[in-house]
Formats: C-alpha cells, structure tokens, sequence
C-alpha cells in the first residue's frame, strides 16, 4: 500500500467517525427535542429558546453531514483532494483542517 493509500484511508476514517458522530449529536438533538412537555409558561419559554439553539446546531450537523458525505464520494470516484471548481490538487493542511472541503483555498474564497 503506497504513501497516498494510507493517508486516503486515513482521510476515510477520519471522515467515517466524523459523520457517526454527527449522527449521534443529530440523534440526541431530536430527542430532546421531542422530551419537552413543560406546563409551566415560563419553562416553556425558557424551553423554546432553548429548542432555537439546538434546531441551530441540528441545521449545522446536517449541513456537514452532506458534506462529508459529498467528500466520500469523491474519495469513491478518485477525485478526493483535488479541487471541484479549477482541478488543483487542494493542500494537505487544508485538508487536515477541513476533511470535506471541495475547494483548493484559491477557490474558496
């Protein structure tokens, strides 16, 4: 297994924890979610304002989730590392910073 093998199949793991991750927080999100039954109209305010944050955070799980799904099909394709937009090949410390990202840093601005 050459050099570039082992670091892809470092970047697939990675990604693979990552998105068990998201999955589980996604999981814990929705439950809590749904435990909220207060009567108590203060709670229950205290509670909705509460629920605005962790809808936030849901939306921002699901966001990275399709795009580490996205990353995983590129890897499945042969195209992981190399930019989406120009075709350069995309900087392992970019890589190391953000796993998923489709875009060499010239791209992404």
């Amino acid at each position: 297994m050459t050099k570039a093998q082992m670091d892809l199949n470092a970047r697939r793991e990675q990604l693979e924890n990552r998105l068990a991750d998201l999955d589980a927080r996604l999981r814990e999100i929705d439950e809590e979610l749904d435990s909220h039954q207060s009567k108590d109209w203060e709670e229950l305010a205290t509670e909705r304002e509460g629920d605005e944050v962790l809808e936030q955070l849901g939306v921002s799980g699901q966001a990275e989730i399709q795009q580490i799904k996205a990353a995983l099909a590129r890897m499945e394709e042969g195209e992981y590392g190399y930019c989406v937009k120009c075709g350069t090949e995309i900087t392992a410390e970019r890589l190391d910073l953000l796993p998923y990202t489709p875009f060499c840093r010239s791209c992404a601005v």
